[in-house]
């Protein structure tokens, strides 16, 4: 598997690239090639006086390579110009990468109910698989959240066709996961109209598929508003990270109507790995 890594060269993202249970995790879930990707501005000078920008760019982005290099990844360095998330997603589909990773920072209650701007945008509108890794302030600078990417994942279904492909990263993921929940939330109108197969029996029918695969899985059939119930499921069963589709919007209505992926992606404090739809691809 090849990964899309973006990195901005901050102390922070060299945390999410130096924790070494994280590389471990990628590894686990297939990943062999990283693409270490860092976007410039248009205009970002190439140096000052006294000051050598491009040469303090050069001499990080090499420590971050040898990083993954010393943990027995194949790497790639790109330094791109341009605006971040149209550059990061236009890589990934040069490269035909399987994943593109990028770093959100919390770092305290006013920013928990968003993104950062390049995590952001790129959640709006990734073209392949996209990892959230979620950054917090700790007592001795930024650390991980959750250092274990894939060991306990939450999957939100609404039993979409994008919910589904979702579930099907399972299959990368099944050497890396060892425990799951399954939750699906309906709202009261949903009941009332509700004629198909049971939700619970569905669920159910995907546990015993993670069983097969040795994951251990629990589901959970909730009512009421998706995004804060999704959230308080991750607060009960505290997942490392959060698996779901991304809804099929217009490029338009993806920029005006945040989807509950994006919702949860902001607000989650554990990481989060959203799923385009086929179409986009």
């Amino acid at each position: 598997m090849k990964a899309i890594f973006a990195t901005d060269l901050s102390e922070a993202s060299e945390t999410a690239i130096e924790n070494r249970t994280c590389l471990d995790c990628l590894e686990r879930a297939g990943v062999g090639q990283i693409h270490l990707v860092t976007v410039l501005a248009e205009m970002t000078p190439s140096g000052l006086p006294g000051f050598d920008l491009r040469e303090r760019q050069e001499r990080v982005l090499k420590r971050q390579r040898r990083i993954f290099e010393d943990a027995g990844f194949e790497v790639e360095t790109h330094v791109l110009r341009g605006t971040p998330h149209r550059r990061i997603n236009g890589l990934a589909e040069q490269v035909d990468a399987d994943l593109i990773v990028v770093g959100s920072r919390g770092e305290g209650s006013a920013e928990r109910g968003r993104l950062g701007g390049t995590a952001r945008n790129v959640a709006r509108t990734a073209v392949r698989p996209l990892l959230v890794e979620r950054i917090v302030e700790g007592d001795e600078g930024h650390e991980v959240a959750r250092k274990h990417l894939f060991e306990r994942v939450l999957y939100a279904t609404d039993f979409s066709e994008n919910a589904e492909r979702a579930f099907d990263q399972f299959e990368r993921l099944q050497d890396a996961t060892q425990e799951a929940v399954l939750v699906h939330v309906e709202d009261s109108e949903q009941r009332e109209r509700a004629g198909g197969p049971d939700p619970q029996e569905r669920l159910d029918e995907l546990a015993d598929e993670l069983a097969e695969m040795g994951i251990d899985a629990e589901t959970s059939v909730r009512s009421g508003n998706p995004v804060d119930e999704i959230l308080a499921a991750a607060e009960e069963f505290e997942p490392t990270t959060i698996l779901m589709g991304a809804r099929g919007l217009s490029p338009m209505r993806r920029l005006l109507i945040g989807s509950v992926s994006e919702k949860v992606t902001a607000r989650a404090n554990s990481n989060v790995l959203v799923v385009p739809p086929s179409r986009m691809r």
